[in-house]
C-alpha cells in the first residue's frame, strides 16, 4: 500500500497550489511532494517579473482565460489574508501606432468577454494622466492588474502544506517512475517514495516526467528566455507602474513591457529567445542535452521556417542593448540607453506541437491514476490557486 494518497512531482507554484488544494477540498488526504531544487519555487515561479494578470489576452473561454480570471482573484485573496505583499496598480496596453489600434480594440472587446470590469480605452490625453512620460497614440487601462512577491507565496504554501500534515521533499530529483501493485513508486537522487495518484506539475521539465511515466512525447517543452533590463537609481519614476505594448496575437509573449517592482525598482522587459539551457538563465548557459532534445524535435524547425522574422528578432535583442532599448522607446520616448543596465532573466517553460505551433492554452492530461499538467506558462503564477483547483476536480470527479 502507497504511503502517500497524492505523489507530486515538481515545487513550483502550480505544484504547490495543487498540494494545498488537495489538502483543502480533500481533508485528511496524504500529500507528497517532490522538488528537485534545495527549495520550493526556484524557476519559473522564482524568475518572472512578479505581476498579477488577470486574463485580458486569453481567448474566451478557454483553460488559461477562465483560469486566469479566477485565479487573480484568489491570488489577491490569499496574499490578502497571509500578509503577502502585493498591490493591485492596474496597467497600460498602448498602441504605438494606427496598425495597432484594431488590435487594441479586439483586446478590449476580449477582456469584457473574459468578465473583467473597468476596462477603459484611452486617448492620448487621457494617457497621460495615468502615465505622464508613455508614447504611444492609444491605451487599455486594466485596473485589476498588479504586481506581487511570487516568493513569498511559495513560501507560505509550503509552510501551509506541512502545517496540515503534507510532506516537502527538497532535493529529490525524480529519474523514474513505475506503476506497480496499485501505486506509482518514484525513484529520486534521495530515497524512493510511492504514493498511490501521481500530479506531474514539473514545469521545465514536465514533458520528461510524463515520459518516464509512460507517456508518449506528443508536445515538447521548447525553452525561451526572458530577460530583462533594469532602469538605473534616479531614472525609476519615469514609469508609475506597468506599461505593456500591444503583443502579437500569433504568439503568446507580451512583448518587452515597463514593470514596477513589489520590492521597489523598475524591471523592462523580457523578450523571448531560444535558449540553449531548460534552465539558461544566463546566455552562456549551455546544456548539451537540451539542445539535442530541441534540436532533433521536428516542432522547433517548422517553427522556425514559420516565424523566421520573430526568431532572428527576438536573437537580435538578446545581443543587442540598442535594440532592446528602441523597442522600449515606443513606449517611454524618453528612455535613453544610459537609464538601463542589465537585469535578470527567466526561462518559459513552452510546449510546442510538432507542427511548429505554440500551445497557446494550458494543457492537462487525465490518466487513471495520474494527471499530467504539460503546458503551464504565464499566466500561471497568478492562476496557480485556481489551476491547482482545476486539478483536484478532475483527479476527483474521476475518482
Amino acid at each position: 500500500m502507497a504511503d502517500a494518497d497524492y505523489l507530486i512531482v515538481g515545487g513550483g507554484i502550480v505544484g504547490l497550489a495543487t498540494a494545498y488544494r488537495l489538502q483543502s477540498m480533500q481533508p485528511g488526504c496524504r500529500v507528497r511532494l517532490l522538488e528537485k531544487e534545495a527549495d520550493v519555487g526556484q524557476h519559473q515561479s522564482g524568475h518572472n517579473s512578479g505581476v498579477l494578470h488577470c486574463g485580458l489576452y486569453y481567448k474566451p473561454g478557454s483553460i488559461k482565460a477562465v483560469l486566469a480570471v479566477r485565479g487573480i482573484r484568489q491570488m489577491v485573496e490569499f496574499c490578502e489574508e497571509a500578509g503577502i505583499k502585493h498591490e493591485v496598480c492596474g496597467k497600460l496596453v498602448v498602441a504605438c501606432n494606427e496598425e495597432e489600434l484594431g488590435r487594441l480594440r479586439n483586446l478590449e472587446v476580449r477582456g469584457r468577454q473574459n468578465g473583467l470590469e473597468g476596462i477603459e480605452y484611452l486617448e492620448r490625453e487621457a494617457m497621460l494622466e495615468v502615465e505622464p512620460n508613455v508614447g504611444g497614440i492609444a491605451a487599455l487601462r486594466v485596473p485589476q492588474e498588479g504586481i506581487v512577491d511570487y516568493p513569498a507565496v511559495c513560501r507560505e504554501l509550503k509552510r501551509r502544506i506541512v502545517e496540515n500534515g503534507g510532506e516537502v521533499v527538497t532535493g529529490a530529483t525524480v529519474t523514474g517512475l513505475r506503476e506497480q501493485g496499485g501505486q506509482w513508486i518514484a525513484r529520486t537522487s534521495a530515497d524512493e517514495y510511492t504514493g498511490a495518484f501521481l500530479a506531474n506539475c514539473a514545469g521545465l521539465h514536465c514533458d520528461r516526467v510524463a515520459e518516464i511515466a509512460g507517456e508518449k512525447r506528443e508536445t515538447r517543452i521548447v525553452p525561451f528566455r526572458g530577460e530583462y533590463y533594469k532602469l538605473k537609481p534616479g531614472r525609476e519614476g519615469i514609469v508609475r507602474n506597468l506599461i505593456y505594448p500591444v503583443p502579437d496575437a500569433q504568439f503568446p509573449f507580451l512583448g518587452v513591457h515597463f514593470t514596477r517592482l513589489i520590492h521597489g525598482g523598475m524591471e523592462a522587459g523580457p523578450n523571448a529567445a531560444m535558449a540553449f539551457a531548460r534552465e539558461g538563465y544566463r546566455k552562456t548557459n549551455i546544456s548539451l542535452r537540451d539542445m539535442w532534445d530541441a534540436m532533433t524535435y521536428p516542432g522547433l524547425w517548422r517553427f522556425v521556417a514559420k516565424h523566421p522574422k520573430m526568431t532572428a528578432f527576438e536573437l537580435w535583442q538578446t545581443f543587442s542593448k540598442r535594440r532592446f532599448c528602441r523597442a522600449l522607446q515606443k513606449l517611454v520616448p524618453s528612455i535613453q540607453l544610459s537609464d538601463i543596465e542589465p537585469g535578470g532573466a527567466g526561462v518559459r517553460a513552452q510546449a510546442m506541437a510538432r507542427e511548429g505551433e505554440l500551445i497557446q492554452d494550458f494543457c492537462l492530461i487525465r490518466r487513471r491514476a495520474a494527471l499530467h499538467v504539460l503546458n503551464a506558462p504565464s499566466p500561471a503564477a497568478t492562476a496557480s490557486l485556481a489551476i491547482g483547483e482545476e486539478i483536484v476536480r478532475r483527479i476527483l470527479s474521476d475518482s
